[in-house]
């Protein structure tokens, strides 16, 4: 049988009730077969990164999964479609998006998955709210990389 590894998954919409569809999303990754939700940070709201449309609501999950890295972004992109995503353009505004952004020490790329996520370095709404939950895996260096970007912490 396979050890369980860690898994970090970035959670963010823009569309109708973004909070409330992030908490949904969170509630429905701890309920996927072979998963085990370890931690969620708190939600942050963010500007859009490369996109439009109003703020995003976005967080940060850490989970325990026997899913391969392949298997856990078909059932991520599974809970994106429930939530009524729609991939009308890159970057589009969204109900939900769910980023696979590392799975344990697994390095892919292929024109399906790219492991770690190859722009989670870039975006202060993937590494605050990781930096929150696992601050071993954000160096202040990428901190700092993204402090112009406007970003706030939700009580």
């Amino acid at each position: 049988m396979r050890a369980p590894v860690t898994a970090y998954v970035g959670v963010g919409a823009n569309l109708g009730d973004a909070s409330a569809t992030v908490l949904q999303a969170v509630q429905a990754i701890a309920e996927l077969d072979g998963v085990a939700l370890i931690r969620q940070s708190s939600l942050y709201a963010s500007a859009p990164v490369d996109s439009s449309g109003p703020d995003y609501i976005n967080a940060v999950v850490e989970v325990l999964t026997l899913l391969k890295p392949l298997e856990m972004l078909l059932v991520l992109q599974d809970i994106e479609q429930r939530a009524g995503r729609v991939r009308s353009y890159r970057n589009a505004p969204r109900t939900l998006d769910l980023d696979l952004l590392l799975h344990g020490d697994t390095h892919i790329d292929t024109p399906t998955l790219t492991l770690p996520h190859p722009r989670m370095w870039l975006r202060a709404f993937v590494l605050n709210p990781l930096a929150e939950i696992a601050p071993q895996r954000v160096a202040a260096r990428h901190l700092f990389a993204v402090e112009g970007q406007r970003i706030a912490r939700l009580a």
